[in-house]
């Protein structure tokens, strides 16, 4: 925003007031022409008009003063988009005053506002995630029920149902990512341990889809929280097999990178400077395959959290392959 100049408010002011400086001058004319016709000498007449144009130019510069306050004042809230009218210098005239007693029930109105907005979102927040915490009980229920018969129709549900607690967690992971709070443990994990126990999760999808999996053990440890990185590779190796219809899906390290690459039907070129929109689903995701266009928009901001980042390269019908780099900047160990 372009700071206010002095000629600036110099001619706001002046615009402002034309109209009692053409009252001054009517009246000016008026006396003079009433003075002239009744001979009076044109010394005494200009003598008034000097003492008269002295007052008014005293009148006028004390006004401008608290007008050039009051525009600067202004100018500095504006630039500090706050709501206190600490800053503002508060004038004597009743219309001014008018102005700032609205001005300040519509800032006490926002603040009721605000207040109230966060109220119910921390009110939905609670629920949805009461209510994500109490959906995982029957979940695991039913699982256990699935796997006390093996058969194919079970095998299937079962795979269904691994989908239904991905997106519990999807709700539990938006959730807590836009809470002021976090449950961050950083520390030294074996890289290997949390790859496989994501690939573990993920198995029953795998083994549905007949996608073969091939993980090279990485050796590596990594300065990291457990938790949200196996949620990370849960997620990449869930869209993996979710949009490789033939093939393998791989994971490996190289390079201070772990890379996840498939073999699927790949990424529209259009679409990859905005796959990490949230909700963007690209057209992949608009097509046979429906998406929710949360899953890396989380994945980039829990990468980011932990001091990762994330890269994707794609071709239509080759495949995509996924690097994350687990290198860090200055983060606290616990």
């Amino acid at each position: 925003m372009k700071p206010l100049q002095f000629k600036d408010i110099l001619f706001d002011y002046v615009k402002e007031k034309i109209k009692l400086f053409l009252v001054f001058i009517i009246c000016t004319l008026i006396y003079i022409i009433v003075f002239f016709l009744y001979y009076v000498e044109i010394e005494a007449v200009l003598y008034a008009f000097v003492f008269c144009l002295f007052f008014l130019l005293i009148l006028a510069s004390i006004d401008f003063s608290h007008y050039y306050k009051q525009r600067k004042a202004l100018e500095r809230i504006k630039n500090k988009i706050t709501f206190d009218l600490e800053y503002l210098h508060h004038s004597s005239t009743p219309l001014i005053k008018d102005y700032e007693e609205i001005i300040q029930i519509l800032i006490e109105n926002i603040k009721n506002m605000q207040i109230h907005i966060q109220t119910y979102q921390s009110d939905m927040n609670d629920y949805y995630t009461l209510w994500a915490h109490q959906i995982k009980l029957p979940i695991s229920a039913m699982n256990l029920l699935l796997q006390s018969q093996d058969n194919s129709e079970n095998f299937k549900l079962s795979a269904e149902l691994l989908k239904i607690e991905q997106y519990v967690d999807m709700v539990l992971s938006y959730i807590r990512l836009n809470s002021d709070t976090t449950d961050y443990v950083i520390k030294e994990y074996d890289l290997d341990e949390i790859i496989k126990t994501a690939i573990r999760k993920l198995s029953i999808i795998f083994i549905q889809k007949r996608i073969r999996i091939e993980f090279h053990e990485t050796n590596q440890k990594v300065l990291t929280d457990e938790k949200w990185l196996e949620y990370v590779i849960e997620q990449l190796l869930s869209n993996a097999v979710k949009y490789t219809h033939q093939g393998y899906v791989s994971i490996y390290y190289q390079n201070d990178q772990l890379i996840i690459q498939d073999t699927g039907i790949g990424i529209e070129k259009a679409d990859l400077n905005r796959i990490f929109e949230r909700g963007f689903t690209g057209y992949n995701g608009r097509s046979g395959e429906k998406s929710s266009g949360l899953g890396l928009y989380l994945c980039q901001k829990i990468l980011k959290n932990l001091s990762h980042h994330i890269m994707i390269e794609s071709t239509v019908n080759v495949g995509t392959k996924v690097m994350i780099d687990l290198t860090h900047e200055d983060i606290k160990i616990e």
